[in-house]
């Protein structure tokens, strides 16, 4: 396994792969991302554990989806089993996973307990435990501040774990050197990830703009959220589907197409 130093440019060849693989099996790669977003958000309903077990399957269920991707890609139809893809290496690799899911999950909190420090704790309610949000806590600056300190945090947190599901599951790197190899892919291939995070950025807003000029058309205003709402979750299964090339093409060795 090698770093491969991608140009700046191959952040947006990966959003385009992205979608165009998407829509090579948009029922599977739609419908299993709203799997993923089931079983994760099934698991933070269950009492006392639920958000830390759902923080701990998250690299799992982020490995499922490239997975996925990795069959869509070769035009094959990606079967819902896939997402469980982590958990069929044997008791060695499945204990690995779960430890990277820990760390992810100490990592998370961890961001959120040191958010609570400027607002009480106010932002990691809403984030972590569903707390409601209202123009109240949203105006409020300290809840500001603690977001934005947040997302600063959060950023080389997702750094380490961009490919370490990834390497760990199809390279057999360690727990430990996944999130170093991760955050090191990551940072030297930085010129590719900002074009690829502001092209996404792009899609998000013109797809919301071009539902809101639809709709301003039609003269129906109030369909706005409910039109919103599902074109959003059909570009996060779009965005997730492109996390594949960006794992693939910054190591030498491509993974396998996997098939449950």
């Amino acid at each position: 396994m090698k770093l491969n130093i991608v140009p700046p440019r191959t952040g947006w060849i990966w959003v385009r792969q992205g979608i165009r693989t998407f829509w090579k099996q948009p029922l599977a790669m739609s419908g299993l991302f709203f799997l993923f977003m089931a079983w994760v958000s099934l698991a933070s309903m269950l009492p006392v554990v639920g958000n830390v077990l759902a923080l701990v399957l998250l690299p799992a269920m982020t490995l499922g989806l490239m997975a996925a991707t990795a069959v869509a890609e070769q035009g094959k139809f990606p079967m819902p089993g896939i997402l469980l893809v982590a958990f069929r290496k044997g008791q060695a690799r499945i204990k690995d996973m779960l430890v990277l899911g820990g760390l992810y999950a100490l990592g998370f909190i961890a961001v959120m307990g040191i958010s609570t420090l400027l607002d009480g704790g106010l932002f990691a309610g809403v984030y972590l435990m569903g707390a409601p949000i209202t123009a109240e806590k949203v105006n409020n600056p300290a809840f500001q501040n603690a977001m934005w300190l947040a997302m600063a945090l959060y950023l080389p947190l997702s750094m380490m774990f961009w490919h370490a599901p990834a390497l760990l599951h199809w390279h057999g790197v360690p727990p430990v050197k996944s999130l170093f190899f991760s955050l090191v892919a990551c940072w030297r291939n930085l010129g590719a990830f900002m074009v690829y995070t502001l092209a996404w950025l792009g899609v998000f807003l013109s797809a919301g703009m071009v539902v809101l000029f639809v709709l301003s058309l039609l003269g129906d205003q109030s369909l706005a959220e409910t039109a919103l709402t599902p074109v959003a979750l059909l570009m996060a299964a779009m965005f997730f589907t492109s996390v594949y090339f960006t794992v693939r093409d910054c190591f030498d060795t491509a993974p396998e197409a996997e098939q449950p």
